[in-house]
């Protein structure tokens, strides 16, 4: 952690990363994880998804900020809008997806712990979204292997 315990960051100074399939992120941690949440800001363009499926056995919440999307949840698929908020217990599988219009900005919050576990299953739901993996896996390494580089992007603001 920095020398100083706190800060203030401005989302639209960034800096952005992301994948040309799963869109931007602004990760607010920067090289110094937070030890008790993550916090984030993700942005993704229509009908891209934010990441892959996946369960965590951690709490995460997450606000619609702005735009439409939708959250495939344990194999549901449900439509949000601006100020929705989705809760997840530990165990629920989920994604995000852009919605059908414009940008969509996700406030995305998860617990952190040293015994922290993620597990991307298979979902047909999922796939069909461009967001499951072929062969289950527990390592976000593995999950991720074909999925694009990670590179700095520019957000034009306001979303």
């Amino acid at each position: 952690m920095s020398a100083q315990p706190w800060f203030v960051k401005n989302v639209s100074d960034g800096p952005w990363v992301g994948t040309e399939k799963f869109g931007q992120v602004n990760v607010f941690e920067g090289a110094d994880k937070f030890k008790q949440i993550g916090v984030n800001i993700h942005i993704v363009a229509p009908r891209q998804p934010a990441c892959l499926y996946h369960r965590e056995n951690q709490q995460e919440d997450f606000l619609v900020l702005s735009g439409t999307c939708r959250v495939l949840i344990d194999e549901q698929d449900i439509p949000l809008k601006t100020w929705d908020f989705v809760h997840c217990e530990p165990g629920v599988n989920h994604v995000f997806v852009g919605g059908d219009n414009g940008p969509c900005a996700i406030l995305m919050i998860g617990a952190r712990s040293p015994e922290k576990e993620l597990t991307y299953p298979v979902s047909e739901l999922a796939r069909s979204h461009g967001a499951s993996v072929d062969i289950e896996a527990h390592n976000p390494r593995e999950a991720y292997a074909n999925c694009g580089e990670w590179k700095q992007f520019d957000v034009d603001w306001p979303i």
